[in-house]
């Protein structure tokens, strides 16, 4: 009794120790919330006048032969536009120096949730001010999607040899429902933290949620079964395509971010992106390939909607999604490709036409020099 006693009175010293301890990390907690919502309404309103600079200058860029005073009077003194032409571009310069720290603040500071966030979340912020820790949730992110279609990439397999059981098939469809939704989800929460997912790259997931859902409720019916082969093997093939884009595109990414040309917080696609042109371009026929073969898959669903004895509407409505699918993937990898080799080509002709400048100056410098030497 008395070694219980003993151990109970230095559990007590201690506990009380850290008590105190406890009730400075709650203040030092409550101190800082308070600071971020001050400081954060704050940061705000500097981001508008900052934007505001931004505008005014990119208009003064603009209009660089007729610089307008504060009053709205044109300048016409060669001189005064000489320096207001200097000035111009020293805030310019300096306005670009800012910018690296307005996006590094911006990362220290809660965003507001996008509105599917809001619908599935309520209004619980879903910030990580922490940068180790935006780190560790992105890492989980690419870890989440590599695994998930290692699972997808082996059942898919399994799949074309096994006999058509629609529970398997129910099981596979609900698996790709799952991960499609549950990626909707990580995705949003990414781009709240500073993420570069754009446009129709984070669209394509909720379409193909919508897609995998109708098929786990398409019924076994003939429809069904002359369609599932070639959407199991579609499936196989995209699974593999995703696994070499994601070892390939995570060692660029890497090496882009060590340059300082990529963001910590950039994560892997399942398309095409300008930064991948330096070294992933062999991937463009695979992907092309995948993204004909939803074409396909939306003339054949086409073609058994036109069956006398088709009455499921989920064949139609695959048939329209397959079909936007390809339109999207397409065109937006296009546009892509085609801006980035346009670029290309233009910087070609930009330092063929420098270079043939300075060839003309230099000689007609040497003949100048040949004349006074006569």
């Amino acid at each position: 009794m008395e070694n219980f006693k003993q151990q109970w009175t230095n559990f007590e010293n201690e506990l009380d120790q850290f008590e105190a301890k406890h009730k400075e990390y709650v203040s030092k907690l409550e101190e800082v919330e308070s600071m971020k919502k001050k400081y954060s309404q704050e940061f705000i309103k500097l981001r508008k006048k900052f934007t505001e600079i931004q505008k005014t200058a990119e208009k003064l860029e603009t209009n660089k032969d007729q610089k307008i005073s504060e009053i709205g009077e044109a300048i016409s003194s060669d001189t005064d536009k000489s320096a207001d032409q200097e000035d111009l571009n020293l805030i310019s310069e300096k306005i670009n120096e800012k910018l690296h720290y307005m996006r590094h603040a911006s990362d220290t500071f809660p965003r507001p949730n996008g509105l599917y966030l809001k619908i599935i979340l309520g209004g619980i912020s879903v910030s990580i001010l922490n940068n180790e820790e935006k780190l560790n949730y992105k890492e989980e992110y690419e870890k989440f999607k590599l695994r998930i279609t290692m699972i997808s990439l082996i059942l898919s397999f399994l799949l074309i040899f096994a006999r058509s059981y629609r529970t398997l098939d129910a099981a596979f469809n609900f698996l790709l429902v799952w991960y499609y939704c549950t990626l909707t989800i990580r995705e949003s929460i990414l781009v709240v933290n500073g993420s570069q997912i754009k446009g129709w790259w984070q669209a394509h997931h909720f379409i193909t949620t919508v897609c995998t859902a109708i098929l786990l409720i398409w019924p076994d019916s003939e429809s069904y079964q002359l369609f599932r082969q070639q959407f199991i093997w579609f499936s196989f093939y995209l699974s593999i395509v995703q696994v070499l884009q994601y070892y390939y595109q995570q060692g660029c990414l890497y090496r882009l971010r060590a340059l300082g040309e990529k963001q910590d917080m950039d994560t892997t696609i399942e398309g095409f992106q300008s930064w991948m042109t330096k070294g992933l371009s062999f991937l463009l026929p695979f992907l092309f390939f995948g993204y004909f073969w939803e074409l396909y898959n939306s003339y054949a669903l086409f073609k058994i909607a036109q069956m006398e004895n088709c009455h499921e509407w989920q064949v139609m409505a695959l048939c329209i999604i397959f079909l936007i699918l390809f339109l999207g993937n397409f065109s937006t990898t296009f546009m892509v490709v085609r801006r980035k080799y346009s670029n290309r080509i233009s910087d070609k002709i930009k330092r063929i036409k420098s270079t043939y400048i300075a060839l003309k100056h230099l000689r007609s410098f040497s003949e100048k020099a040949k004349e006074k030497n006569l």
